[in-house]
């Protein structure tokens, strides 16, 4: 499907067609990214931290969640922070 830029204002825009937007499952909010060259229009996610839990427990079965250095970072600026 062919479409063109539309002039919005001194911005330009995309007219998505009603069977597009159905197709796709567009509602509310919305995320855009640019990737590749491609505009990807995708559903905001509802929750900021969705996923969350999935990331963590893939990151401790590979034992990457080990945060015992830590507190070695706070002695790579001795002198320069007041705690």
């Amino acid at each position: 499907m062919d479409i063109n830029l539309i002039p919005i204002g001194n911005s330009q825009g995309v007219r998505l067609p009603k069977s597009v937007i159905e197709q796709a499952g567009l509602t509310g909010p919305l995320q855009l990214e640019v990737a590749d060259g491609a505009i990807i229009i995708r559903p905001a996610k509802k929750n900021p931290r969705e996923g969350w839990e999935e990331a963590a427990a893939e990151i401790a079965a590979m034992g990457e969640d080990n945060v015992d250095d830590w507190d070695g970072t706070l002695n790579d600026f001795h002198g320069e922070w007041e705690w």
